[in-house]
C-alpha cells in the first residue's frame, strides 16, 4: 500500500471582472447570479447602448415607417432586418453575459463577438446610407408640402441612430479582437 503524498488542491477564484457577484444589502449579498460589475466596464455599457440603439431604431422603423415602406422601398426592409437581428442577437448577449460569467469570458474571446460585431457595423452603416438616400428622394418633399408628414423626422432619426449604432458596433469588434488576442 504506497501512501498517497499529494496534498489538497487549492483552487483560486478566477481573476475575472464580475468578482462577487450581486447586489450588496447591508452585511450580505442578493442575486448572486447578475454580475453588476459587467455593467460598469466598457464593454457592458457598449453592449447595453447596442441593445437600447437597435431597440430603438426597430421601434421608429415600425411605428412609422411601416405605413411608408412601399413608398420608401428595401431600405427600409434592408434597415429594419439589420436592426432586427442585430437586437435580438446584442439582447441576448447582453443577457448571458449579466447573467454569467463563464459565458462572458468564454463568447467575448472567441471570434463569434468579433464577427458578429463585424457584420453589425456592417450591416448597420450601409443601411443607414441606403435609408438616408430613400428617406431625402421619396420623402422629404413630402414633408415640405403636407404638414403633420411625421415619417420624415423618424426615418431621419432612424438612419442617424443606425449610423451612430454602426460605429459602435465596430469599436466593440475592435475591443472584442483586443480581447481575442490577449486572451483576457
Amino acid at each position: 500500500m504506497g501512501i498517497n503524498n499529494v496534498g489538497p488542491v487549492i483552487r483560486m477564484p478566477s481573476s475575472s471582472m464580475h468578482g462577487a457577484g450581486g447586489v450588496s444589502c447591508c452585511c450580505f449579498r442578493c442575486c448572486t447570479c447578475i454580475h453588476i460589475e459587467f455593467f460598469k466596464s466598457l464593454p457592458g455599457i457598449v453592449k447595453i447602448c447596442e441593445t437600447m440603439i437597435s431597440g430603438l431604431i426597430q421601434s421608429l422603423l415600425i411605428n412609422y415607417g411601416l405605413k411608408y415602406s412601399s413608398s420608401i422601398g428595401s431600405a427600409f426592409e434592408g434597415s429594419l432586418t439589420a436592426a432586427s437581428a442585430c437586437f435580438l442577437t446584442s439582447a441576448l448577449l447582453l443577457a448571458c453575459y449579466t447573467i454569467s460569467e463563464k459565458t462572458y469570458r468564454l463568447i467575448r474571446s472567441s471570434l463569434f463577438e468579433i464577427m458578429f460585431n463585424s457584420l453589425a457595423c456592417f450591416l448597420y452603416l450601409s443601411s443607414a446610407s441606403y435609408l438616408a438616400f430613400a428617406t431625402k428622394l421619396f420623402l422629404m418633399t413630402e414633408y415640405y408640402v403636407r404638414p403633420g408628414f411625421d415619417v420624415y423626422p423618424a426615418m431621419t432619426a432612424a438612419y442617424i441612430l443606425s449610423g451612430i449604432v454602426g460605429v459602435l458596433h465596430g469599436a466593440d469588434a475592435y475591443l472584442s479582437f483586443v480581447h481575442y488576442k490577449t486572451g483576457r
